[in-house]
Parts: structure tokens; C-alpha cells; sequence
């Protein structure tokens, strides 16, 4: 990989001016030419055929979500699950290239992709290098079915793409009602309504669109999720999923913990980390990959029984199995509606 300086920035033509102390991390930008295939085989659920197709043209994301999972991949290249993961952006600019090349191979057998999860597809950086827009206008070419998540308003700029596409979702990831609620844990994120106003864009646009509301946080936002499917019906989405939060690394939970205790109370904190513990047997992290997604108490039963009540209530459309020949209609690994 070497260094590269950031894109130009459109407001270089205004000035600044800190009071007190100026932050002390700097974002950093690192293209990764080395690459040599864009598109992963991820092990997914019983109900997606046990395997997905994912394509991420950049590593690290700088929402800085605590609870991001994707973390644990800034370490594979000798980053930190930390900070790093929201400072340093790795961007792979062969990713269209490689794409066209690898579904020159692999078309008859992909059965779908989705964009991108291990990192956001509409950073901020994509404004400027535009790449999930070249490769799904790679996707156009071979016409393969795309689901794409994201926690970002730029993702309307893609409508004309998404408009030439068979079988596009775009689905939004709203764990939280209010831009207060969302704070402690997505710290650098779009605020949950611009989120539904680009969801409301896209829906109007005639584009399928969804809500992912994950993670639910045991003892955090369970109340939010009448009010997040209300307000997606509201924005024309007709699909939506929810998931508890999983933490797969040690450097993940010492990370997500370290940053509850700094945002919040630590009688918040404590009800959080003893509802996560009674629903992962006493650790914050989950054994297998069959309870990742979902918790073991009569606590969850309820939450899972609220979020089916709304779903059904607001009539989102109810999960069928998809065939081996058929792509999945949603990124998630949990029940859908």
C-alpha cells in the first residue's frame, strides 16, 4: 500500500477556528494497489443458501460506529480495532477492475452481491473516487442481483445506476430513533433522519429499500424499534431485519467498553453490560456462530416478539427461503419481515 493525500476538500475556502485544544487524530488515507481480488465468500445464513458475495472497495470506515464488527479486520493489516480503524482508510482503486475480471469467471456461478460490510460503501471518500458506483455499474453489465447497506445519504446519487439493475435493495442500517440515542455508539454517522430521508429518495425513486435495525443493544434501544419501522413505513421502505449486537474479538469489546463508559453513565453502562451478559451466559461475547445474532432470555423472546408484532403490524414484507437460483433480498443473518 502507499500513502496518498487526502481528495480535495470543498470547503478548504472557509476557515476555522478551534476553541480550546485542536482533536488530536488526523484521518489518513492509504491506497492499496496490491489488491488481487475485490469480490469475499463470507459464511452467512441456513436461509441465504449459507454463503454470500460481498464487495468492499475500501477497509476501515469513519462513522466509527463502537460496535462495528468490521473492526477486528483493520488488525489482519497491522492497524489497530481502535482508533485506527476510523483514522486510517485503506482504498482499493483497482476494485472495478478486478470486479469485471473476476465475474468474467465467476458470472454463472454468482448467484448475488452485496455491498460491502466490512466497510461502509458511501464513506465520505467515495464522493471523490466514485468506486461502488463503478462497480455497480460493473454489475449493470452482467446484470447481477445487489443488496446494499449503508448508513449514508450519498448512496442517492447512485438512483440512475441503481434504475438499470433487475434486482436491487438498498437497505438502511437505523439502530436508533434520535440523533441523541445514536451518539454514544455512531459517533461520526449521518443522523437517523437524514438516513430516512434518502431511504424516503430512494423508495420514491422506485428503488426497494429496507431497514436494518442493528444491533439492538440489550437494555439500550429496544424501545426504539416501534418508532424505527414506523418511520421507515413512513419513507417507503417494504423489507426490514433487526439483530442483537455480537462482539467478536477481545480488542473489539475492550474498545465498544471503553467507549460507554466515556459517553454514558456508568449506571447505564452497568444495565447494558449485565442484559448483554445474561444473554451471552455470563461473557459480553457470543460462543457460536448460531447465537451471534440473536440472545438466550425471555428478555430477547419479548424484543423479537415487539419486532415481529410492528413488522407484521405495518405490513413489511414477510421473509420467504430464496432458491439456490435466487439472490437474497436482504443482508442479514435474523428473521426478517
Amino acid at each position: 500500500m502507499r500513502h496518498v493525500t487526502n481528495p480535495p476538500n470543498p470547503y478548504d475556502r472557509y476557515s476555522a477556528e478551534y476553541i480550546g485544544e485542536p482533536p488530536p487524530t488526523k484521518l489518513e488515507v492509504f491506497e492499496e494497489t496490491a489488491t488481487k481480488k475485490v469480490i469475499t465468500k463470507a459464511f452467512a445464513s441456513d436461509w441465504e443458501g449459507g454463503w454470500r458475495y460481498t464487495v468492499n472497495c475500501y477497509r476501515g470506515c469513519v462513522h466509527g460506529c463502537t460496535y462495528c464488527f468490521a473492526r477486528q479486520y483493520h488488525e489482519y493489516i497491522g492497524y489497530g480495532a481502535g482508533t485506527d480503524f476510523e483514522t486510517k482508510i485503506v482504498v482499493k482503486p483497482n476494485a472495478p477492475h478486478l470486479l469485471r475480471e473476476e465475474l468474467k469467471k465467476t458470472r454463472d456461478k454468482m448467484p448475488h452481491l452485496d455491498f460491502s460490510f466490512a466497510t461502509d460503501p458511501y464513506l465520505p471518500l467515495e464522493a471523490e473516487y466514485q468506486l461502488t458506483r463503478k462497480c455497480l455499474e460493473v454489475c449493470v453489465d452482467f446484470q447481477i442481483p445487489v443488496a446494499v447497506i449503508t448508513k449514508s445519504p450519498l448512496v442517492t446519487r447512485d438512483i440512475d445506476v441503481f434504475k438499470r439493475l433487475k434486482k436491487i435493495s438498498v437497505f438502511f442500517s437505523l439502530p436508533f430513533l434520535t440523533k441523541e440515542r445514536s451518539n454514544p455508539f455512531e459517533p461520526y454517522t449521518p443522523v437517523p433522519e437524514a438516513r430516512f430521508r434518502a431511504m424516503k429518495t430512494l423508495s420514491d425513486a422506485g428503488i426497494q429499500t429496507g431497514i436494518g435495525i442493528a444491533p439492538v443493544i440489550p437494555g439500550y434501544n429496544e424501545s426504539d424499534i416501534p418508532g424505527l419501522l414506523e418511520r421507515a413505513k413512513e419513507s417507503g421502505a417494504t423489507r426490514a431485519f433487526m439483530s442483537m449486537l455480537h462482539i467478536d474479538t477481545d480488542s473489539i469489546e475492550e474498545f465498544f467498553v471503553a467507549k460507554m463508559n466515556e459517553r454514558l453513565p456508568a449506571t447505564r453502562v452497568a444495565k447494558i453490560m449485565n442484559t448483554m451478559k445474561r444473554e451471552r451466559g455470563g461473557s459480553l461475547r457470543h460462543r457460536t456462530y448460531r447465537e451471534r445474532m440473536t440472545g438466550r432470555t425471555e428478555q430477547w423472546d419479548v424484543t423479537e416478539k415487539l419486532f415481529d408484532f410492528h413488522a407484521r403490524r405495518l405490513g413489511f414484507r414477510q421473509h420467504e427461503k430464496p432458491t439456490e437460483a435466487e439472490a437474497p433480498e436482504v443482508p442479514t443473518q435474523q428473521s426478517l419481515f
